[in-house]
């Protein structure tokens, strides 16, 4: 039995976002640990599942239990509120259990938001380090800033993080008013979405001619370069 990790769609369409292979497997499996059953339930509706005949349980801090249907002798799949599982999501703990316990892991085929903003930005795609969520503290904040900038720096990486819709714009002025006026920085918002933008500048033009970006989906991508 297996344990399949599925992407699930940033915002649009379930068929335009995953592939018909993946589709196809999704819908012969009756059991799904997910991060919100309200968005899952959306999801297997949107890929044609019966949603009234499946077992949905949303992932907690009993993950053992989850496991139930693998050591039952039925597959499981495992759902993220968007994106891909067990990135940046508490579905990590659950494929590590089943790793732990001799289950086979599937990861399946679909968008990810952090893979799809590296690939249009521009940026250092050779190395590059995945940050997650920045502190929310100002203070603290703009000390993790000049910390990933400097490492970007020396290591001549990408810093790609992220942050919740609401919070979008203080991150991008905490960025603007920290760092280096020759680092470049992309904002990748809305991916896969109509309203889809990736704009990556200076941080020295960011300042010069910011946009805003709204209280929307989001990804944030750093590349240090040394002043002249």
């Amino acid at each position: 039995m297996k344990l399949y990790a599925i992407p699930t769609s940033l915002g649009g369409s379930v068929t335009d976002a995953l592939p018909v292979s993946a589709l196809e497997i999704v819908r012969t499996l009756k059991d799904f640990a997910v991060e919100n059953a309200k968005s899952a339930r959306a999801f297997l509706k949107d890929a044609g599942c019966d949603v009234h005949s499946l077992s949905i349980v949303e992932i907690g801090d009993e993950i053992g239990g989850l496991l139930k249907p693998l050591r039952e002798g039925r597959s499981l799949g495992l759902l993220s509120e968007a994106g891909c599982p067990a990135i940046a999501d508490p579905g990590a703990t659950l494929v590590e259990a089943a790793h732990r316990e001799g289950f086979r892991v599937v990861p399946l085929v679909g968008p990810s938001s952090i893979a799809l903003a590296l690939m249009a930005s521009g940026l250092e795609g050779q190395r590059f380090a995945f940050c997650g969520y920045l502190p929310r503290e100002p203070l603290k904040r703009k000390m993790r800033i000049k910390e990933i900038e400097n490492r970007s720096l020396r290591e001549d990486e990408t810093e790609i993080f992220i942050e919740t819709p609401y919070r979008n714009e203080a991150l991008l002025a905490a960025l603007l008013e920290t760092c280096r006026e020759t680092t470049r920085l992309c904002v990748a918002a809305d991916l896969t979405l109509p309203a889809e933008s990736v704009t990556t500048k200076t941080v020295g033009d960011w300042r010069r001619r910011a946009a805003e970006i709204g209280r929307r989906p989001a990804v944030f991508l750093l590349l240090a370069k040394a002043e002249r």
